[in-house]
């Protein structure tokens, strides 16, 4: 049986990931970021000199596949907590908001959370760099379940 996705919902709520991303990493904690994560001002020249479309290429596929991957999840978890029907009568707004942040939020907690640990455990990169991670992490994952759960 077909999982219903709202496709046009997945590339508004990858495009909307991207520009958190830009936001976050750019004028909000582009220093910090620099800083915690040990790159130099050569690494980062070298890195533009290269080129940064494949990465925000690479970056913009990763966002889609999350997008698509929560979408499941939500109608996963609406198809459980039932809310289509109150959905589909217009009463089911915050019911819809809900659902979508919590499945963004234990997506988060479940799969990206625990997996970046590594970075700290294993390669030696500071918890505040693991904090700044993930809160963009947990705050895509909320912004995009919203976007998903009110765009069916």
């Amino acid at each position: 049986m077909p999982v219903p996705i709202n496709y046009l919902a997945v590339f508004g709520a990858a495009a909307a990931s991207m520009v958190l991303g830009a936001i976050w990493y750019g004028p909000l904690f582009s220093t910090r970021w620099v800083e915690l994560s040990g790159m130099t001002p050569e690494t980062i020249a070298a890195a533009k000199a290269k080129g940064m479309g494949k990465s925000y290429a690479l970056a913009a596929i990763g966002s889609l596949v999350m997008a698509y991957v929560l979408a499941h999840s939500l109608v996963f978890a609406s198809s459980y907590l039932m809310l289509d029907s109150s959905y589909a009568n217009g009463s089911g707004t915050s019911a819809a908001i809900n659902a979508g942040l919590m499945v963004g939020f234990w997506n988060w907690l479940g799969f990206i959370a625990p997996v970046t640990l590594g970075a700290v455990l294993w390669e030696g990169k500071p918890w505040k760099l693991w904090l700044l991670n993930n809160a963009y992490y947990l705050l895509s994952l909320l912004v995009m379940g919203m976007i998903l759960a009110l765009w069916p």
